[in-house]
């Protein structure tokens, strides 16, 4: 505050000029000097006569607000359902089912938002509201891959957008689910470049493909397999290396890194793995063409060769469900058997009774877990659900009432559609499901 003294030359007294300089407050003609509690001009001139407004703008009762409280309103989230708390309108919308997702983000930017959060989707799954969806990457007869997405719920199998340029026509590349929601594609063969350490992954929470870091190793044909929801990479061929590879790798997701394991004890391009008592067993063809089998213990890091009744008997497509080793005993998938320890063979297990027939666009291409029962996917994508819960049933006993038909493309079919998949067998058509994978959201 600057006091100015003048002498008033008509009564020869000193006057005195005060002259405010903004935002220093030196004086009580700022009433925020007399009371913090009065916010009007009216209530500080009681107190003090002539008292100006003070022009800080944290108290200018009418002014322009500051920017931080202007970044504070907008901060501001509107209510996701207007006259609900907020959490239970939340409640409400993880009920929704996950087909009418995609309605729900066009609804206001609050909901989309929300739908794009981890936070919302945990809670589906520790209410049980989280949906199993059957993902399945088709070659089809032009030698392009597509992929489409199967709801049981509407039981409609859903096209999706195309997939990365990179694997629109690739060979030989690896498929695997990490964290329940991401689907993984590695490796494989560009009919242009060769081999690729590339790696994507697809995340089904967001509906969008993003980058991953690459492989250490250009593999394609490798096999691969998830144990503690870290990502195995073993084996497969290169292009420049003569023979197939010999080494492994894994990814681990939490520290977004790949790192090499022990190398197995032969080369080979794995045709069949399965992840069964904390082990991977894979088994396939070395570089002389001879079927190789070898099994790897993650708490060992090693490798080593198995030759017993397991792996002689093991036929694609198999799975590990509840503790026990299934795989197909027929073409088309609608005989199962299963694996017993106590006699290490392999014995029969159920028959659907009903056998579709044996021809390539009929034949079963993967079985997976989809929502505790067994899932025979084939390259129709017709599905199949079989209830193996009950580890004591029987081939013998009539299991025919624990297989499910699940309406899908190729289900109802007609004469016309018989007739057209026989000829397509016949032709060597090539339209075929390269890799099958399940994801919760």
């Amino acid at each position: 505050m600057q006091r100015t003294v003048e002498a008033s030359p008509a009564s020869g007294q000193r006057g005195v000029r005060v002259e405010a300089q903004a935002p220093l407050v030196e004086s009580v003609s700022c009433y925020c000097r007399v009371d913090a509690g009065l916010k009007t001009v009216a209530g500080a001139r009681k107190l003090v006569p002539g008292a100006k407004l003070c022009i800080q703008p944290d108290i200018l009762p009418n002014g322009p607000k500051p920017r931080s409280q202007r970044r504070g309103r907008s901060r501001t989230q509107a209510p996701f359902l207007p006259g609900l708390p907020d959490d239970l309108a939340i409640a409400c919308l993880i009920r929704v089912p996950r087909a009418d997702h995609k309605n729900l983000r066009l609804v206001c930017r609050t909901w989309n938002r929300l739908l794009s959060k981890n936070y919302f989707y945990s809670l589906r799954a520790s209410m049980g509201m989280a949906e199993e969806w059957v993902y399945v990457f088709k070659r089809d007869r032009d030698g392009k891959i597509s992929w489409h997405a199967f709801d049981p719920i509407n039981q409609l199998w859903l096209p999706l957008p195309p997939v990365p340029a990179e694997y629109s026509e690739a060979l030989g590349f690896g498929c695997a689910v990490l964290n329940g929601c991401n689907l993984y594609l590695f490796g494989g063969k560009d009919p242009l470049r060769g081999s690729m350490s590339r790696v994507v992954f697809y995340n089904a929470r967001t509906n969008k493909w993003f980058r991953a870091p690459s492989m250490l190793c250009k593999r394609h044909f490798s096999g691969s397999c998830v144990l503690n929801n870290c990502l195995y990479v073993a084996g497969g061929e290169c292009d420049g290396i003569h023979g197939t590879l010999q080494s492994a790798e894994v990814y681990d997701p939490n520290r977004n890194k790949w790192a090499f394991v022990g190398e197995m004890s032969n080369g080979m391009v794995p045709l069949i793995g399965v992840v069964y008592e904390e082990k991977w067993f894979i088994k396939g063809l070395d570089s002389n063409r001879q079927v190789v089998s070898e099994v790897y213990e993650p708490s060992s890091n090693s490798w080593s060769a198995v030759n017993d009744g397991m792996v002689i008997g093991w036929r694609n497509p198999s799975i590990s469900m509840n503790g026990r080793l299934y795989s197909s005993d027929c073409r088309d998938g609608c005989k199962l058997r299963v694996y017993d320890d106590a006699t290490d063979s392999w014995r029969r297990f159920m028959d659907s009774k009903l056998h579709l027939g044996s021809s390539q666009s009929l034949e079963a291409a993967a079985f997976v877990s989809l929502n505790g029962k067994l899932a025979v996917i084939r390259n129709n994508m017709s599905i199949s659900l079989v209830d193996v819960s009950n580890p004591g049933m029987s081939f013998e006993t009539n299991s025919a009432h624990l297989w499910e038909t699940i309406s899908g493309i190729g289900q109802l079919k007609t004469f016309m559609s018989n007739l057209w998949s026989s000829i397509a067998g016949r032709t060597g058509l090539k339209s075929h499901i390269v890799h099958c994978q399940v994801l919760q959201v």
